[in-house]
C-alpha cells in the first residue's frame, strides 16, 4: 500500500511541474543561449558553404564533380559538441550543389561497409561475379578540414563575453594547398554566472 502511496505522489508531482512545449527548430525565436545551439551550427553552415560555392577554385570546365573526403573538424571548446552538427548540413549542401561528391571510403566519415563488402571476396558463400572488384574505390580529390575553438573574457562589469570560431579548409590532396579557407565568429554577452558547456 505505501509502494502506491509513493506512486500517486510522485505522478501527481511530475504532472505539477513546468509544461514542456515543441520547439519549431526551423524557425526558433527563443531567448539566446550562452552555449552553442543549433541555430548557430545552423548560421556558421550556411555562411561557409555560401562562401565555399561562390569561389572560382571549384568550378571545373568540364563539369566533373569534385570527390571530397571528410577530415578532423575538431572541438576546442568547454562543450561536449558533436562536430557533425556542422559538416553534416555542409556535406549535403557540397551534395546538392552538383560540384562535390562526398566519399566514405576514408577520412572521418567512414562507411564500413566499403571493407566489409570487399572481404566477401574471399567467400565462397557469395556470387563473386556479385562481389565488387579490386580498384573500384575513388580516391579523394579534396580534403575537408576545421576546428571550433572558443575564448572566454570576462568584462569590467562582472558580465563575459563568449566568442566562438568556426574554422574550415579545404585542402587539394594532390598539392597539400589550401583551397578555400573561411572563419565564423560569434560573440555572445551575459550574466558571469552563465555556464558555457
Amino acid at each position: 500500500m505505501k509502494l502506491y502511496a509513493l506512486i500517486l505522489v510522485g505522478v501527481l508531482l511530475a504532472s505539477c511541474g513546468p509544461k514542456t512545449k515543441d520547439v519549431n527548430m526551423n524557425d526558433d525565436r527563443s531567448d539566446a543561449v550562452m552555449a552553442l545551439d543549433h541555430r548557430d551550427f545552423t548560421k556558421a553552415a550556411d555562411t561557409m558553404i555560401k562562401s565555399l560555392l561562390n569561389s572560382k577554385a571549384f568550378d571545373k570546365a568540364d563539369g566533373s564533380r569534385f570527390v571530397v573526403a571528410l577530415s578532423t573538424v575538431k572541438n576546442d571548446t568547454m562543450q561536449r559538441i558533436d562536430t557533425s552538427q556542422l559538416t553534416a548540413k555542409i556535406r549535403r549542401d557540397l551534395l546538392n550543389s552538383g560540384k562535390f561528391v562526398m566519399t566514405t571510403a576514408v577520412g572521418t566519415q567512414q562507411d564500413n561497409m566499403n571493407t566489409e563488402a570487399r572481404k566477401l571476396r574471399q567467400s565462397a558463400e557469395f556470387n563473386q561475379a556479385t562481389v565488387q572488384e579490386q580498384g573500384q574505390l575513388v580516391a579523394p580529390d579534396l580534403s575537408l578540414a576545421g576546428k571550433i575553438f572558443q575564448r572566454n573574457i570576462k568584462l569590467d562589469n562582472g558580465d563575459q563575453q563568449v566568442e566562438y570560431y568556426f574554422t574550415l579548409m579545404m585542402t587539394e590532396l594532390k598539392t597539400g594547398l589550401a583551397l578555400w579557407e573561411d572563419e565564423v565568429t560569434m560573440g555572445k554577452r551575459g550574466s558571469g554566472k552563465s555556464a558555457t558547456w
